[in-house]
């Protein structure tokens, strides 16, 4: 099944995107479609629904759509990428997981990995929306 990962911007203005991406194909996913994108605060809600109302939720629209991301359709079990990417906060995070690597804090936490298939399929569908037809023929 497909999930969505974004590289943060944090990761990305640490020049990280390429290394944190290799992960995920050297852990024997399979990166379906990649591109970067600055997201919008509209964007950056929707994306961050679930958390609407929570202390964090603010901080974290206004962080992830504070600069370029990398965000990634991948195939693969969404679980075992989840167990790759580590807990939220990288210093809970295990060893050798991303956010432990590469990770500042939260929200500063280097990338975001969809929950679950819901999730992945809500996500991918805000950040890979189907083009217009005739667009790009």
């Amino acid at each position: 099944m497909s999930f969505l990962v974004f590289v943060k911007p944090d990761a990305v203005a640490n020049n990280v995107a390429g290394q944190i991406l290799a992960l995920f194909e050297f852990a024997g996913f399979t990166v379906v479609r990649v591109k970067t994108h600055t997201a919008s605060p509209a964007l950056a809600a929707a994306h961050y629904i679930e958390h609407e109302g929570k202390p964090f939720y603010e901080d974290l629209v206004a962080f992830t759509a504070s600069g370029p991301v990398v965000a990634a359709e991948l195939r693969g079990d969404v679980a075992e990428a989840r167990k790759l990417v580590g807990a939220t906060d990288p210093a809970q995070a295990a060893e050798y997981t991303i956010r432990r690597q590469y990770g500042g804090g939260i929200p500063n936490n280097a990338v975001h990995c969809s929950a679950d298939i819901p999730s992945a399929s809500r996500e991918i569908a805000l950040w890979f929306p189907p083009a217009p037809l005739g667009e790009g023929l």
